[in-house]
């Protein structure tokens, strides 16, 4: 018997990394615009997922890569992730949803 696995959407991967909270401006990095692309490779199950963090010196980059990646683990337990940081776009506050903007009021 063959187990079949499905393949994660980038709807329910952003779903997932919204439990991901920067713990500075306390909105997760969904909202905040963060995220920037996401790849699913079914043949090797690998989540890819480019994000960027709200300046290069953030301190807490390691933890919101960390809580990432757990998250990303304990939903979707038959995929490795890969979490990569981009600067390019630079982030600014345009990036924020509406539902950031009143998280964040």
């Amino acid at each position: 018997m063959t187990n079949i696995v499905s393949t994660p959407t980038d709807i329910q991967i952003l779903n997932s990394l919204k439990s991901v909270i920067d713990p500075e401006l306390m909105v997760n990095i969904v909202d905040l615009g963060m995220i920037y692309n996401i790849k699913v490779n079914n043949s090797t199950h690998l989540i890819e997922v480019e994000m960027t963090l709200t300046s290069k010196g953030c301190p807490l980059g390691d933890v919101i890569m960390q809580h990432a990646t757990e998250v990303l683990k304990a939903q979707y337990p038959a995929f490795s992730s890969s979490i990569n940081i981009v600067w390019e776009p630079s982030w600014n506050p345009s990036f924020i949803t509406e539902e950031g903007k009143q998280q964040l009021e």
